[in-house]
């Protein structure tokens, strides 16, 4: 009779959370019970592991075998448990000794996950990007041992070492003594993309790109309104072109939320990720959900841009649902077995027609709506959401001009300076300019007489709240910040005024 003690990993959203791998082997009559409030998925082991055990060589215990998955109240999910348990019953049984009489809790500096097949061999295990991140976090200096498949994801966290296995005869041959595990390489982090589409393809709209300069420069959302044409999907795809590129530590979280995802093979990339999700999209699809929550497309969107075409198109409780990730930069999933928090820090670029046949205010095109239509396709978005979104312009239509008129500016100076922007911005308050708390909007933006009073009388033109004033404050933090000045003057207040106008220029 003997016990064996190893250590794994459940997976809570990103959070991997320790799991105590014990594996009893006693006298009795054959049977194998595996207990710890296994799923489905993890109950199948016992027959993955039985399977694996023999074709590896082994002889699978005749008495009786008891596997316990602690802590009992933690759901535990996936395969990943499959290694950890076939390894504690090769250590318990005896078949597998650790060199110079080492005790099994030599082990103990260990953290395994894989599935197994049927012959023997691992195969890719869910997330493992997340679990190196949490090894690494909550256990300085352990080794975490994973199929060679998943092992070089892990690899990129700093700090850790991966050891990489392709088979259960593997992990035992490294255990003896006999033949080591070689240490995972990392995967290289993919150079920063952000020489893709270029802002000089567009010709015209200076206002817009004006705006989009801004945008990138504090992080902050945007609306664009226009007839079709006029340039607004072209003006979001090449916002990822003007936004810096990735640290490691933010290369690696962003790459961890697609593992959990689902995407087993996710490359590690220093550019900010860019989704547009379809207007038919669910709310699970968008915020995240389903039994076992999985992250959606805001979370996907994370450190970089989340674009909404034809915004009004989302069903109402889709656009409502974005409201409080928009201020807190986090989601949470609430079931009934647990709740799950996902990191959401994305900026928002949505686009949208002035009306419903799209063609209000063209220069050469009737618009064929009635005023009540107008309103109702309007009255979409509520009142709540337009005030979460820092800037919000109507583009004019496109003319024949355009033809005629120069190449734009190129990304890549409007890039320079939104990076040297950035870099003011973290130096002085070490977040964007679209993340300034209330405290820091007293601290970082002091108004002067003249400003405040222009401030004050735009408030009581539209009857602004006070989350509005907020969101002109931070934009004209910005407007400073982009002329490289400190004070915030009537003009940069004045500036971000007119950026509050999504169906035109204020009367």
């Amino acid at each position: 009779m003997s016990l064996a003690v190893l250590a794994s990993r459940a997976l809570c959203g990103l959070d991997g959370l320790a799991v105590r791998v014990e594996v009893h082997v006693g006298s009795g009559l054959p049977a194998f019970h595996l207990v710890g409030l296994p799923d489905a998925g993890v109950r199948e082991s016992r027959e993955r592991v039985r399977s694996a055990v023999i074709s590896s060589g082994f002889e699978f215990p005749a008495g009786r075998i008891t596997a316990n998955l602690a802590p009992a109240d933690l759901p535990k999910e996936s395969g990943r448990f499959d290694l950890p348990i076939a390894l504690g019953i090769l250590l318990a049984s005896g078949q597998v000794a650790l060199p110079n009489g080492e005790a099994v809790g030599g082990l103990g500096q260990y953290v395994f996950a894989g599935e197994l097949s049927l012959t023997g061999a691992l195969a890719p295990v869910e997330a493992p990007l997340a679990i190196a991140m949490a090894v690494h976090r909550t256990r300085p200096g352990s080794t975490l041992v994973l199929p060679a498949s998943s092992a070089g994801i892990a690899a990129n966290v700093q700090g850790l070492t991966v050891l990489a296995a392709q088979s259960l005869c593997e992990v035992v041959a490294h255990f003896t003594g006999s033949v080591p595990l070689p240490v995972a390489s990392a995967s290289p982090i993919a150079a920063d993309g952000a020489a893709g589409l270029c802002l000089s393809e567009v010709r015209g709209q200076a206002v817009a790109r004006r705006v989009l300069e801004i945008a990138a420069a504090g992080g902050h959302s945007l609306l664009m309104a226009g007839p079709p044409g006029a340039g607004k999907s072209m003006l979001a795809h090449r916002l990822p072109g003007l936004l810096p590129g990735l640290d490691a530590e933010q290369s690696l979280e962003v790459a961890a939320l697609h593992n959990a995802a689902g995407t087993v093979q996710c490359l590690v990339s220093s550019t900010p990720p860019f989704r547009a999700p379809h207007h038919s999209a669910s709310m699970p699809a968008l915020v995240g959900g389903g039994i076992l929550p999985r992250p959606g497309e805001i979370s996907l969107a994370h450190r970089g841009v989340l674009f909404l075409d034809e915004l009004p198109e989302f069903g109402r409780r889709v656009l409502e649902s974005l409201r409080e990730p928009l201020e807190t930069g986090t989601v949470s999933i609430a079931r009934a077995a647990r709740t799950m928090t996902f990191p959401a820090s994305f900026q928002l670029i949505a686009a949208m027609n002035p009306c419903p046949c799209g063609w209000l205010g063209h220069a050469r095109v009737v618009c064929r709506c009635t005023a009540e239509q107008i309103a109702r396709y309007r009255n979409r978005l509520s009142g709540p959401l337009l005030d979460r979104v820092d800037l919000q312009i109507a583009l004019p239509s496109a003319g024949l001009e355009w033809m005629d008129d120069p190449p734009g500016e190129a990304s890549a100076p409007v890039r320079a300076r939104v990076i040297l922007c950035r870099e003011l911005q973290q130096a002085r308050q070490a977040c964007s300019n679209a993340r300034l708390s209330v405290a820091d909007l007293e601290r970082f933006c002091v108004l002067d007489g003249k400003a405040k009073s222009l401030l004050r009388q735009a408030v009581l033109r539209w009857s602004w709240s006070a989350r509005v004033v907020h969101r002109v404050l931070r934009v004209a933090r910005t407007l400073a910040d982009l002329s490289a000045l400190d004070a915030i003057g009537s003009a940069h207040i004045a500036e971000a005024i007119q950026y509050r106008q999504p169906w035109g220029t204020p009367p």
